[in-house]
């Protein structure tokens, strides 16, 4: 991750008392907002999803397993829009 966006990231974090994000959890994310954003061929989808699957992360033991779950449903109600 560059040290801008770490310094960003791990600062939003502690501003708003929550655990930084590890490097999977970035990963897992990343892919999220992906799918979200290639599969509907529109961009703003990638923050509203990652919102949501944030939100059902906050608080669980493995948030992980939240963001990949939200990934795989994100890939299956919005299916990659077709190359044009």
């Amino acid at each position: 991750m560059g040290e801008a966006r770490s310094d960003l990231i791990d600062g939003l974090a502690k501003h708003v008392g929550v655990p930084p994000l590890t490097s999977a959890e970035i990963e897992s994310l990343l892919a999220l907002a992906a799918a979200a954003a290639h599969g509907t061929g529109d961009r703003t989808s990638a923050p509203l999803a990652s919102f949501l699957a944030g939100v059902a992360a906050a608080g669980t033991g493995d948030r992980i397993a939240v963001l990949d779950d939200a990934r795989r449903t994100v890939a299956e109600l919005a299916p990659a829009t077709e190359a044009g």
